[in-house]
């Protein structure tokens, strides 16, 4: 996976699933009156060591408008929680095909991360291809993350 590079493939994101510079993000989100809870989906099935990236709270709490990019600090947090680090590639999916995943691409662009890309027809084209999914959530060590703002 290349800077450049937007989107991936389920067959390149298989045949490079494990790889430890490697991070997976889930990054499904639902409107609030469908119903549908994305982070319990996400525990159900999901594809082999994804963490759920959770827009709703990785946004800008104090603002009126939803989903408006976090401050850097807490971006930083999350991220570092999450086990997101510097010298990792990220793939960023969702249930849906490409619906929110373009959205978090974005906001690692933002905060100066080049080396993420969406996973190509996401969850949906994972399942339909009967890759393996797994239940649960892995075991996360913190990373150490940089973010630039003013990238």
């Amino acid at each position: 996976m290349s800077d450049a590079q937007l989107l991936v493939s389920t067959d390149w994101l298989a045949a490079h699933l494990g790889a430890p510079d490697l991070r997976i993000l889930d990054a499904s989100w639902h409107m609030p009156d469908s119903g549908r809870d994305p982070r319990a989906e996400y525990l159900a099935g999901h594809i082999p060591g994804a963490r759920f990236f959770d827009i709703d709270d990785i946004s800008d709490s104090q603002s009126d408008l939803p989903h408006m990019a976090p401050p850097v600090e807490k971006f930083i947090s999350r991220m570092r929680a999450m086990g997101v680090g510097d010298g990792h590639r990220v793939v960023v999916y969702d249930s849906t095909g490409v619906f929110s995943a373009p959205r978090v691409w974005w906001m690692f662009r933002l905060f100066g991360k080049t080396d993420v890309a969406v996973l190509d027809g996401g969850l949906r084209k994972w399942k339909a291809e009967g890759r393996p999914l797994e239940e649960g959530a892995p075991v996360l060590r913190d990373r150490h993350f940089t973010a630039r703002r003013d990238a």
